[in-house]
């Protein structure tokens, strides 16, 4: 039995790459059983994380690795925001402290062994209602930049700036929110105009169409004419951000 259990592990070894977390699903492919994953904990030929989360001792493992595992468990989880913007390199690369900010399709709160390991908060809200229920526009702008694992999934620059913008003024800064849209460079008119098209997020769709009319950064008398951009009523928006200013916003910019 003792010699069964070696080979099962040597198995484990040589059959999973290192620098990733894995859970009992993962395990199992390759027979281990909850009971055998807790033996081999026990015995020091692995490290427990959390229940159900292992890893090999002494591995090293780093962010984008441990992202793959809850990208497995969270629906339509994906780097977003600012940290998928400096990914793509809008304004500056991600550092190993700066927070990392996640999106995912349901409500969920990141696992200690996650978040004492890598500084991350995550979002959730319906920012957009993708057309006819398609997940195809979804998907579509959901990237994995050049230099990262393969299926790691990060928002394209023109749907990472509205998700900045929604969190522009409660969880970013309204100071940095516009420093890091400063630095956007000719995103795509038609993506542009389909995630604006669906956008629920009244206050992030005016905040585009006012910074991008004072940056130039897009011609957006072009985009309203040409897709139907939500922007909500005819009037002003008005709101007290959390650091006390008072946001205004007219309604195409």
């Amino acid at each position: 039995m003792n010699g069964n259990r070696h080979q099962v592990i040597k198995h484990l070894q040589v059959g999973l790459p290192r620098g990733a977390p894995f859970d009992l699903a993962t395990l199992s492919q390759f027979g281990v059983s909850p009971q055998l994953a807790a033996h081999y904990a026990d015995s020091g030929w692995l490290v427990r994380l959390a229940h159900g989360v292992y890893a090999f001792p002494n591995d090293e493992f780093g962010v984008f690795g441990a992202l793959k595992l809850l990208q497995q468990r969270v629906p339509g989880l994906h780097i977003g925001g600012k940290s998928a913007l400096a990914l793509q390199g809008v304004r500056h690369n991600l550092g190993n402290r700066d927070t990392l900010v996640l999106w995912g399709d349901s409500r969920y709160t990141l696992p200690t062994w996650f978040t004492s390991r890598f500084p991350a908060r995550y979002a959730y809200a319906r920012l957009f209602e993708w057309p006819d229920g398609e997940p195809s526009l979804s998907c579509h702008t959901l990237t994995t930049p050049p230099g990262l694992p393969d299926s790691l999934r990060v928002s394209v620059p023109e749907r990472a700036a509205l998700e900045l913008l929604y969190e522009a003024g409660v969880k970013q800064s309204l100071e940095e929110a516009r420093n890091v849209f400063d630095g956007l460079r000719s995103p795509r008119k038609d993506a542009l105009g389909q995630l604006l098209s669906c956008c629920t997020s009244v206050k992030a769709v005016r905040l585009f169409l006012t910074w991008a009319r004072e940056t130039g950064v897009v011609d957006v008398d072009a985009l309203l004419a040409q897709y139907p951009v939500r922007t909500g009523s005819n009037t002003r928006w008005m709101s007290r951000l959390d650091d006390g200013t008072l946001l205004s916003l007219k309604p195409y910019g």
